[in-house]
């Protein structure tokens, strides 16, 4: 039986780490997390959101995911989106969910984002 949630993996192209780095560091405010040697040969990116991890894992046929997605809660749904935009983002407003303020994005590589009020 499931007890919880450790990470979500997204995919990557190889050498996209420094602007992923550069968009969930920089611009989303998450913590970057030390991988252990034997992966980090493998390239790719690991961060931290809240008590859980996001993966960024380097894909050679790689493709954006246009469907799928993390929606990390944010304190401040406003502010992150004025930040996502300040960096040259796209800001795509949802309303689907009455009563929760939400918007899509799209990682330096193409993979959708989802930024909610928490």
């Amino acid at each position: 039986m499931s007890v919880g949630l450790h990470h979500v993996q997204i995919a990557c192209p190889a050498g996209s780490e420094d602007a992923l780095r550069a968009f969930y560091s920089g611009v989303l405010g998450l913590p970057e997390i030390a991988k252990p040697p034997v992966l980090a040969a493998r390239g790719g990116a690991w961060f931290r959101v809240g008590d859980h991890e996001l993966h960024c894992g380097v894909e050679g046929d790689f493709r954006p995911a246009l469907k799928a997605h993390p929606c990390l809660l944010v304190e401040d749904v406003e502010g992150v989106a004025a930040a996502v935009l300040a960096a040259g983002g796209e800001v795509r407003w949802d309303e689907a969910i009455p009563g929760i303020r939400r918007f899509h994005t799209d990682d330096p590589v193409g993979n959708r984002v989802e930024l909610q009020q928490a």
